[in-house]
């Protein structure tokens, strides 16, 4: 076993995009006397996860799935001392996936910070080489999806994101027939601007109508516009291409990590809780026009401040408005039930709790609308 082994990083880097797990693997078996090395990737849900290098198909592995959620290394021996190692595979706040690995004995503090090495800039490569090649996506999908879940899922920013300030994560569901629901983010400096939509309309016309808005609201974004003139130019590009007849039922936020209020303009349904201690309360803001409903329609910031260690959720009206078989909804109560039960859990692992039970809501029927979470813990 090397001393020094060769910085990880450097043969990534050198390494064609679709090949980053091979060069991994022979690198760890090569300096760390690894044996049997798997990179496994979360599909589309987060509840599965698939190998890159075994047979496709979903992977079992419980000690690979609690790695996920918990975003903790684990690590199993057995009888004759030999380790199963687990490391989460994170960029950014993003949970990209798990690298599993059997060693021969548990390791030691400074091979398991050298291993943990390994698992960041494998991380940080499969991030940028996911625009590059198939490979990554294709085991993600364990079904197929539909043209607009294909869409929707390549137009978000991610899952999750954060740092040392905040941590944020987001889901779709049907996670594989999702349509005009979505989510975008985006960080700059100390402010953070989070929207939530929920496109009019059914299959692939929901998902262009909301792709239309995201990329209005980016192109105003990235130009340096407010929440106003975002909302304002998405409004009006829906309005030029619909004529008023489709429209995007949006809540936009803009967070300032430092003070913890939040610019917010309400275009719609998707509802806005916050859970302080052990309290949660629905934010009451002033509902004006979904996005493309009028021509020229103008809105204003409202705004609101958070408390460090407050839980920001937002859900669109699939989950808020959900009543199968046109019972209570489930925002009633259910939505706080589940709310209650993400209270431990970080960001990533409490929106898909709240999609769970929102499953289990439904008992087996299927539900008439898309759904979208998105939850934030600032913790300044």
């Amino acid at each position: 076993m090397s001393d020094r082994p060769v910085s990880v990083g450097v043969l990534l880097r050198a390494t064609a995009p679709d090949h980053l797990p091979e060069v991994t693997a022979e690198h760890l078996r090569r300096h760390f006397a690894a044996g049997r090395v798997e990179v496994l990737v979360p599909d589309l849900t987060l509840r599965r996860l698939a190998p890159l290098l075994g047979p496709p198909g979903p992977d079992s592995d419980p000690g690979a799935l609690r790695c996920l959620g918990s975003q903790r290394p684990g690590t199993e021996t057995d009888m004759s001392g030999r380790a199963r190692l687990h490391l989460p595979l994170t960029c950014w706040g993003e949970r990209l996936g798990v690298l599993r690995m059997e060693l021969p004995g548990r390791p030691e503090p400074e091979q398991a910070d050298q291993l943990r090495l390994v698992a960041d800039e494998l991380a940080v490569a499969l991030r940028a080489a996911d625009r590059m090649t198939d490979r990554y996506r294709r085991a993600q999908c364990l079904e197929r999806p539909t043209m607009a879940a294909e869409l929707q899922w390549d137009l978000l920013p991610g899952r999750s994101l954060g740092d040392e300030r905040f941590q944020l994560a987001g889901l779709l569901e049907p996670a594989y027939d999702v349509r005009g629901d979505h989510f975008d983010w985006a960080l700059g400096g100390d402010r953070l601007t989070i929207t939530v939509l929920n496109g009019a309309g059914e299959g692939l016309d929901a998902a262009l109508l909301t792709s239309v808005a995201v990329n209005a609201m980016r192109n105003a974004r990235r130009c340096g516009s407010d929440l106003v003139e975002q909302a304002e130019l998405a409004s009006d590009a829906l309005h030029a291409r619909y004529g008023g007849g489709l429209h995007a039922a949006t809540l936009l936020l803009e967070v300032d990590l430092v003070s913890g209020w939040v610019d917010a303009v309400d275009a719609g349904s998707p509802h806005c809780l916050i859970g302080r201690g052990g309290e949660i309360e629905q934010v009451r803001l002033e509902q004006q026009l979904p996005l493309g409903m009028f021509g020229e329609a103008r809105y204003e910031i409202e705004r609101f401040r958070l408390e460090p260690g407050d839980r920001v959720l937002v859900v669109s009206d699939g989950v808020h408005a959900a009543a199968p078989g046109g019972g209570p909804t489930f925002g009633e109560s259910a939505l706080l039930t589940a709310l209650r039960r993400t209270r431990l859990q970080p960001a990533g692992e409490a929106v898909g709790t709240v999609m769970r039970s929102l499953r289990e809501f439904h008992k087996g029927s299927e539900p008439e609308d898309d759904a979208v979470t998105v939850c934030l813990d600032w913790r300044r």
